[in-house]
């Protein structure tokens, strides 16, 4: 018989798109989780067990991980309040291990550890060592940026002609949402029971100034890369209308990057699921449409 899996956080996008590959190929018992029992209604028809998890409440997620032998926890959006996140994220690992869980598997950040420039990179690292204290096995896949990113920025930097970015030299090892899913699902089913972390990343480092040149090439606009500095670029955020704690966000991943923390690719979305991932080229010529209208 296959284990009993359960997904956390199964109406957002990266759940959903993980439990409906699970239900393409996993042929055990599957549970998932959600703040919204509602919104995965459909899901309860087609035999899934739907339960209502609050990581807020510690007692709560007892019931709800009942029964699970391995786990994918994906990290909340919880952003609001410094220290939510991890409050959250430890209950989780505790009630896996009061629930007998095996193997949990956790969406991390790349290179999360002290040091990291990332706004709430100190969530993950936390929830990492969480796991590597609570005696349970784990993988952790510490996800990179994701190339469907690229769709909201991309098209805005056609319409202007410039891609302004605080990256300077530096490169991302961009990774699909859809390659996420993937490992997450391998990972899950998997027979591993010890401990792990792995670089989840595309097949290659990606620069802005390739990014800006891609982005011309598939839209006929030219598009220019203008690097600034990380101050002008918050402020040209702001200017634009976006709240100052996002653009501090946005840019500190700039950040890492100009430091080379998101630039190395490696090989273990192929490692794990037999199937290369996806290049940002590939990637955004699947998507060349939504560029070609940005150059209207």
């Amino acid at each position: 018989m296959s284990a009993t899996l359960l997904v956390t956080g199964a109406s957002g996008h990266l759940g959903r798109r993980v439990v409906e590959l699970l239900l393409e190929s996993h042929q055990g018992s599957l549970i998932v989780t959600t703040r919204e029992p509602s919104k995965l209604a459909d899901l309860a028809a087609r035999g899934v067990t739907v339960r209502k998890a609050d990581f807020d409440d510690a007692k709560s997620l007892d019931a709800a991980f009942a029964g699970a032998e391995r786990l994918l926890l994906i990290s909340t959006d919880s952003l609001d309040v410094p220290g939510r996140r991890i409050t959250q994220h430890q209950n989780a690992v505790d009630a896996a291990r009061r629930a007998g869980v095996r193997h949990v598997v956790y969406t991390s950040l790349t290179r999360p550890e002290p040091g990291s420039p990332v706004t709430f990179a100190q969530d993950h690292w936390q929830t990492e060592q969480a796991l590597a204290k609570s005696g349970l096995g784990y993988t952790v896949l510490r996800n990179n940026l994701y190339a469907d990113l690229l769709l909201h920025s991309l098209p805005q930097a056609i319409a202007t002609g410039q891609l302004v970015a605080a990256t300077g030299t530096g490169s991302t090892a961009y990774v699909t949402r859809e390659d996420c899913a993937r490992i997450a699902v391998a990972a899950l089913t998997s027979s591993f029971d010890g401990k792990r972390t792995l670089e989840v990343t595309g097949p290659s480092a990606v620069s802005h100034a390739e990014l800006a040149r891609l982005a011309g090439e598939l839209s006929g606009r030219p598009v220019q890369f203008v690097p600034v500095d990380v101050e002008s670029l918050k402020a040209g955020m702001v200017s634009h209308g976006l709240p100052a704690p996002f653009a501090e966000v946005y840019a500190s991943f700039d950040v890492a990057v100009a430091q080379g923390r998101m630039g190395e690719a490696t090989g273990s979305v192929a490692e794990l699921t037999g199937k290369a991932p996806t290049s940002v080229a590939s990637f955004l010529t699947s998507h060349v449409a939504t560029l070609k209208a940005a150059a209207r």
